[in-house]
């Protein structure tokens, strides 16, 4: 039965989808041109709509008369058509109610951009070449086709970062040897002002001591 409920409402969307494709809808500019976004939209709508009304419809002919009155036998020996009446009203608040209930969860969850966004999936999804993703059937392989590509990126990333450490590790290097290489230069640079400093000063106690011996022969 449900398979042949199921089987009804396809054939019912794919009707109407072929009426619609008929149709054109006017675009802002004024022109009349065929929107497949729009198609695409509606037959999924039509198609929720058409799954709910046939829910309902189900859900309705379950809860019978001969199920309701069972319930109220006493009642019903009592006085039948006034159970008859108020089973008439009980269903027909419960139908209100199941449809705005309906009504108000398609807007709360935002079906309709759902649908907008699952539209953008499918055309994105017919652009791709390469090849989608099954599953294999064996868990260890599929956790290593979904790993392996993360260790990959990963690996890659990690090289990418080991040769840039490298990089700075020479260029720090060069500098320490540039900077060796300059301190060991100021050292030798002291190292010969030192020393010609103490020979100006031999040569300054040598005059002083020419100077002294002049002044005392006088």
């Amino acid at each position: 039965m449900e398979k042949e409920d199921t089987e009804s409402i396809e054939n019912e969307a794919a009707s109407d989808q072929k009426a619609f494709k008929k149709s054109k809808v006017k675009c802002d500019n004024g022109s009349t041109t065929t929107d497949e976004e729009t198609e695409a939209r509606f037959s999924r709508l039509k198609l929720f709509e058409k799954v709910m009304q046939k829910s309902l419809e189900n859900f309705i002919e379950f809860a019978s008369f001969n199920r309701f009155t069972s319930s109220f036998r006493p009642l019903y020996k009592k006085n039948p058509q006034r159970m008859e009446s108020i089973y008439k009203q009980f269903i027909e608040e419960l139908k209100a109610t199941i449809q705005d209930d309906i009504i108000r969860l398609t807007e709360e969850g935002r079906l309709e951009t759902k649908l907008n966004e699952l539209d953008k999936l499918e055309n994105a999804a017919k652009n791709k070449t390469e090849s989608v993703w099954r599953p294999s059937g064996v868990p260890e392989q599929d956790l290593c086709s979904f790993l392996m590509p993360y260790y990959q990126k990963q690996e890659t990333y990690m090289r990418l970062e080991l040769k840039k450490i490298q990089g700075e590790n020479a260029a720090l290097s060069e500098k320490v040897l540039s900077g060796r290489e300059r301190l060991s230069h100021t050292e030798q640079n002291i190292s010969t002002a030192v020393e010609d400093w103490k020979a100006s000063v031999i040569d300054f106690e040598k005059l002083a001591s020419a100077l002294t011996r002049d002044v005392t022969d006088v």
